[in-house]
C-alpha cells in the first residue's frame, strides 16, 4: 500500500525533514495578507482535520523515560485509501501555492520503523533509504 506525504521546501527544526503543509497551513489562515477567499479555504480544511483526524501522540519510537523530550524524527503520511484527507490536502496545496509556497507530493511503500497508526495516517521513523524529501 502506497503512502502520501505532502512537503514544503523548508525543514522541520528537530525531524531535519521537509516540513509538512499544517504548520504554514495554519499560519496562512491567520496572515492578513492572504485574501479572505483563500483564508476561507484554509479555515474549512483545517477545520474538517480537526474534527475528523487525530494528531498522533508520538512522533518519535523511543519507550524511555522522558520521550516527549527527545527531538522527534517521526514522519507523518497518509494511507492512499484516505482518499478524502489527500483531497482536502491538494486544496490546501492549491492555497499555498498561490501564496508563494512550492509544495511537493511524495509517495512511498516503505517507510520505515511505525510509531503511530490509524485509519487515516500512520508516523513512522524512516529507512535510510526512505524518500522524505525532495
Amino acid at each position: 500500500m502506497p503512502f502520501v506525504r505532502f512537503i514544503l521546501t523548508e525543514r522541520h527544526p528537530d525531524s531535519g525533514f521537509e516540513d509538512g503543509l499544517f504548520h504554514t497551513a495554519y499560519a496562512r489562515r491567520d496572515d492578513s495578507a492572504v485574501s479572505a477567499e483563500d483564508r476561507h479555504e484554509l479555515k474549512d480544511c483545517l477545520e474538517w482535520f480537526e474534527k475528523h483526524v487525530k494528531v498522533p501522540d508520538r512522533f518519535n519510537r523511543s519507550t524511555s523515560k522522558g520521550y516527549y523530550r527527545r527531538k522527534t524524527r517521526g514522519v507523518a503520511w497518509f494511507r492512499d485509501s484516505a482518499a478524502e484527507c489527500i483531497a482536502r490536502m491538494h486544496r490546501i496545496k492549491g492555497v499555498l501555492e498561490r501564496n508563494g509556497h512550492q509544495v511537493t507530493m511524495l509517495s512511498e511503500t516503505r517507510l520505515g520503523y511505525l510509531v503511530y497508526e490509524d485509519d487515516f495516517q500512520v508516523v513512522a521513523e524512516p529507512f535510510s533509504e526512505t524518500r522524505t524529501g525532495r
